[in-house]
């Protein structure tokens, strides 16, 4: 089967290219940061000794990531406001 007779693929595709773009620059950070998550989710839930459930193990995990991001983001705009 060739990939350019499949319009499904074909859509796809035009789809993925179009989310790599420089246009789409945080729906691609959150999807970066939701698949982060993932790894990072197990390991918080094995550090606990399965103490947590796997929602809170996921919602810790998100909640670290989103601190960080907030840290790197202040610190950019502490030490560059003019680009602000």
């Amino acid at each position: 089967m060739k990939l350019t007779n499949d319009p499904y693929l074909a859509s796809l595709l035009e789809d993925v290219t179009k989310l790599w773009s420089h246009r789409y620059r945080v729906p691609r950070s959150l999807f970066l940061m939701l698949c982060l998550n993932l790894v990072i989710a197990p390991v918080v839930q094995a550090a606990t000794g399965n103490e947590l459930a796997r929602p809170q193990a996921y919602a810790l995990g998100l909640l670290g990531i989103a601190t960080i991001a907030l840290s790197i983001y202040l610190f950019v705009v502490m030490f560059q406001p003019e680009r602000f």
